[in-house]
């Protein structure tokens, strides 16, 4: 009993109580780092393995690694931070943002910069009521007190409308900005076929639809944010400094001023880490969306094999890299919260005690020799202006923190922005296969883009042109072949033998390696693959596309035409089955696999190319509608290269290319006495 009381006593006093907080907050710390010690190994590891290859242990300690992209981690790996180069990508990114001083943007940033002045004007006339106020309290007068209330409360209505045009001229901002940043890469996007060459032929992105929404977005919204916490606070620093130098003098803001410059170096020395877990975050959350989106792209096959397990741990491969990784950026957050709120709350708010009490403390000093009753008003005013002051400081040390974390999603959007300019100006970078292979097929360095396109109507030239993947697989060494308008063509081989690959040079969406490719321009050759694609909109969209119903009626086409297309596919009952031209539907669910490719010979009947590339395009089709379907080409003269393995269909050929899959090829003319290929 002695003991408690004796330790009864000693907690009452103030060294104790200040021992007892101290031991706390110790103590705390101790039992955080302690809980931390685990995951400071998990926290290295992920720093240390910023690549591409997501590796996990799983519950049943089966190590699961796969990989997502080539180079997807190549953007971590550079130093992502507040630097010039930096400032050059959003300085760049900003044009697109703002494109002119007249622009609609321009308008709401005044508009922004105009109401955080008047909101600063509202917070200094509340400074000198609210001092007012109180002063007549204080003083037992009832009439001012009456009289500054009323003022306060008829100012209610302003001032709230100013904080909310404020936050309207922000959202609207933010909107304004993604329309504006989402309008141009799109643009670049959706230009030519570079959303295809990104892809399949460069690797620097695996995550396009990642980037393009959710990065957009958040590189948006902390613009924006960082220019109002700029803004604001650089703001009430130069309006407080002016009304506190005319006050107490200019020893005190000088003092805040050089505080916050020494403040704010080391803030932004600590938080240079934020902007590269920033970005890696942002690439973990792509690769976790793609690992996702892959398993409902091929949830048939997966479920044939039952691999539901085998996904289950790649899926929980893929979040737990992402967890670990927000787990390891919470961490370090916490750390840095600890010091941002010492440095740039209660230090400074410190410091503007010291510095607004030495006029008063001082007793040579104008505000030391005046009455009670003004020193009163004027401590109250100064005092909360240097407050004021100080948390505006503090705001503008800590946009610091938004500037680092603005550096990640620069870095991201910028990387987009140029891969779409490589794309679109023909780079594109892609692992290729070693050039002493190549070099040993094709006797010289292969560079893609080095051969020739040249447009040219009714006929299709290969002259020396190397059949070979944007990777570098030499398929062909060279295709030497030439088609005229109305030689219709039979391309049989092998699987891997390069029938696909010469459709994709031939439609340009891979490079040439050399020689000299002549064909139509695009709009004049239509390639069908086996499982045709179905857009969204009406059962009409599905046979004119990718033409709107605009383009059909100043083309001229009407209802009845497309209805005798659908007649000679034999596909006329879907009109009355599925309610008209108008109807709309998830069509590649409702429509067959017999009828989407009816469907699609349709829609090459409404546009009416020179040359139809046909890939297995009828494997789903009797052969009494695909001869029927065939005869209609040579009906319209619509030149015929086709892939199948079906007997039936070389009657409706003149010639064919034969490729072996080793290099070589055959290109002839169907005789009676030709081998025919296939079933």
């Amino acid at each position: 009993m002695v003991i408690l009381s004796k330790l009864s006593t000693i907690s009452q006093s103030r060294d104790a109580r200040f021992f007892g907080a101290a031991s706390s907050t110790a103590f705390l710390y101790w039992l955080y780092s302690t809980s931390k010690s685990g995951g400071k190994r998990v926290a290295s590891d992920i720093s240390a393995n910023t690549d591409n290859s997501i590796q996990q242990r799983s519950m049943h300690k089966d190590e699961v690694k796969f990989v997502v992209n080539d180079s997807g981690g190549a953007s971590d790996k550079k130093k992502v931070q507040v630097n010039k180069e930096f400032f050059r990508s959003l300085q760049g990114i900003l044009r697109i943002l703002v494109p002119g001083v007249w622009s609609p943007e321009s308008g709401y940033l005044i508009l922004v910069a105009f109401s955080l002045i008047v909101r600063s004007m509202c917070d200094i006339w509340m400074i000198h009521n609210g001092t007012l106020i109180e002063s007549s309290i204080i003083s037992k007068d009832l009439n001012q007190f009456l009289r500054f209330l009323v003022e306060l409360m008829l100012a209610m209505p302003a001032i709230s409308l100013v904080n909310n045009v404020l936050k309207f001229g922000l959202n609207e901002l933010k909107l304004r900005f993604r329309t504006r940043l989402s309008n141009h890469l799109y643009e670049h996007y959706l230009k030519g076929f570079t959303y295809y060459k990104m892809n399949n032929l460069d690797s620097r992105i695996s995550n396009a639809d990642q980037l393009l929404t959710q990065d957009v977005e958040k590189f948006c919204d902390s613009v924006v944010e960082l220019y109002s916490n700029i803004s604001k606070p650089i703001l009430d620093i130069l309006i407080y400094v002016q009304k506190l130098t005319q006050a107490i003098g200019g020893q005190a803001p000088g003092i805040m001023i050089m505080y916050l410059i020494i403040s704010g170096t080391l803030l932004t020395h600590l938080r240079r880490p934020i902007s590269r877990l920033t970005a890696t975050e942002q690439r973990l959350e792509g690769e976790f969306r793609f690992v996702n989106s892959r398993l409902i792209t091929n949830s048939e096959e997966v479920a044939f094999y039952q691999g539901n397990h085998r996904e289950k741990k790649n899926i929980d491969s893929s979040f737990n890299r992402l967890v670990n990784h927000l787990r390891s950026f919470i961490s370090f957050r916490f750390n840095m919260g600890f010091i941002d709120n010492i440095i740039a709350k209660y230090l400074a708010t410190c410091v503007g005690f010291s510095v607004v009490a030495y006029p008063y403390l001082t007793p040579s000093s104008r505000l030391a020799n005046s009455d009670y009753k003004n020193r009163m008003q004027d401590y109250y005013r100064s005092g909360r202006m240097l407050v004021k002051l100080a948390e505006a400081i503090g705001r503008l040390v800590l946009a610091g923190r938004e500037l680092t974390r603005l550096a990640g999603f620069t870095s991201r959007v910028q990387e987009l922005i140029t891969v779409l300019k490589d794309l679109n100006n023909g780079k594109y970078q892609r692992t290729m296969l070693e050039n002493k292979q190549c070099n040993g097929v094709l006797g010289k360095p292969l560079v893609p883009g080095s051969g020739r396109v040249i447009n040219e109507d009714n006929v299709i030239r290969f002259e020396n042109v190397p059949l070979v993947t944007p990777n570098g697989d030499v398929l062909v060494r060279e295709l030497n072949f030439e088609v005229k308008s109305g030689m219709n063509v039979l391309v049989c081989g092998p699987n891997g033998c390069g029938k696909s690959s010469l459709f994709r040079i031939l439609g340009e969406l891979w490079p040439v390696f050399g020689g000299t490719v002549t064909k139509p321009s695009a709009g004049k050759l239509f390639y069908i693959p086996q499982r045709p694609y179905m857009t969204l909109g009406t059962l009409r969209d599905q046979v004119i596309y990718p033409d709107s119903h605009g383009d059909m009626i100043a083309r001229g086409i009407t209802h009845d035409t497309l209805r005798e297309l659908l007649h000679q596919v034999q596909l006329t009952h879907i009109l009355d089955r599925e309610g008209g031209w108008d109807a709309v539907a998830d069509w590649m669910d409702v429509l067959s696999g017999g009828e989407k490719q009816r469907i699609a010979m349709a829609r090459l009947f409404y546009h009416k190319p020179q040359f139809a590339i046909l890939d297995e395009c009828t494997s789903a089709v009797s052969v009494d509608v695909e001869d029927a379907m065939y005869q209609y080409c040579s009906k319209v003269g619509i030149t015929l290269f086709t892939v199948s393995h079906r007997k039936s269909l070389w009657k409706h050929h003149e010639y064919y290319l034969h490729m072996d899959g080793r290099g070589s090829f055959e290109y002839k003319r169907i005789e009676s006495d030709t081998q025919e290929f296939g079933s």
